[in-house]
């Protein structure tokens, strides 16, 4: 599994459904880059189990992201149609209707592979016959980008775990607490706590507060 953290966030264009029923033939991440911070977040399938549990809980906590100028997409190997056909569906019936956020459709398998969270692999035998094992579709990877298009944090979940979206807003609270005060956020910080000056005496005098 690669890391990005440290790195340019790879860029794309793809199909995507945005405002919860129109879509886009090239939506494209660098319409944000410079411009807002972004959570990119994988799921592997459309109208599955923990899936709608995590992109609604996303879409429950969007006025929080945004009002901190953060733009949330989603993005999974299925197509733009089946997005949309998702986004059509009540919440009662295992749909995600109300979700207004993009959802990118990675229908090649690109923009997941080059996040490295495409789950899968062929295999080749002696004969050179091919067979895939697994399933080609998307871990449950998240990646924090700054304004300048670096990935600030990355986690990587296996597909029966779902995230959890406060901890995703408490990484952007401290990434924007570190780029405003140039303070370092301790272990369990949250907005509004004591954060830590980077040299040994900063630190010193936090933990003997602590």
């Amino acid at each position: 599994m690669a890391v990005l953290v440290g790195k340019k966030a790879p860029t794309f264009t793809a199909q995507a459904v945005v405002n919860g029923g129109e879509i886009v033939e090239k939506f494209s991440l660098d319409d944000y880059l410079g411009k807002k911070y972004i959570v990119l977040f994988f799921y592997p399938k459309d109208f599955t189990f923990v899936c709608p549990t995590e992109l609604l809980a996303f879409q429950k906590y969007l006025a929080e992201f945004e009002k901190r100028d953060v733009a949330v997409i989603a993005c999974s190997t299925d197509t733009e149609f089946s997005h949309w056909a998702w986004l059509q569906t009540e919440k009662k019936d295992g749909g995600i209707k109300s979700v207004t956020y993009p959802i990118v459709a990675d229908t090649n398998k690109t923009i997941s592979a080059d996040y490295d969270v495409l789950a899968g692999e062929y295999i080749e035998d002696d004969e050179g016959n091919v067979t895939v094992e697994g399933e080609f579709v998307a871990y449950r990877g998240l990646f924090l980008i700054d304004k300048d298009g670096i990935v600030q944090h990355q986690v990587v979940n296996n597909m029966p775990l779902g995230r959890s979206v406060k901890e995703v807003l408490r990484m952007v609270e401290a990434l924007q607490h570190v780029e405003k005060y140039g303070e370092v956020c301790p272990a369990e910080w949250t907005e509004g706590a004591d954060a830590m000056v980077a040299d040994h005496k900063g630190v010193a005098s936090y933990l003997a507060a602590h």
